[in-house]
C-alpha cells in the first residue's frame, strides 16, 4: 500500500498530521517544479495520508461555508 515512507495506518495521530502539513506546504513546489514522477509520487502519498485521517476521523467538522449551501450564500 504505501509508496515511500512509513505506512500512515502506524502514524501516530501528530505523525499523521504533520506529514498532511508538510506535504500541503510542498505540493505547488512539486506540481510546478517537480518531474512527472516526483509529481506522482506527492500525490500517491498525499491519498495514502489524506486516507488515513478520513479513515480515522470519519465525524470530522465540516465548515458549513465550505458546503455548496455556504458557497451559494456568499
Amino acid at each position: 500500500m504505501t509508496t515511500m515512507g512509513i505506512d500512515p495506518r502506524e502514524l501516530p495521530d501528530d505523525d499523521l498530521m504533520r506529514e498532511l502539513r508538510q506535504l500541503h506546504l510542498t505540493r505547488t513546489d512539486t506540481l510546478l517544479h517537480g518531474s512527472d514522477d516526483a509529481l506522482a509520487t506527492h500525490t500517491l502519498r498525499t491519498n495514502e495520508l489524506e486516507g488515513e485521517y478520513l479513515r480515522r476521523n470519519p465525524e470530522r467538522d465540516v465548515d458549513p461555508g465550505r458546503l455548496r449551501e455556504g458557497a451559494r450564500q456568499r
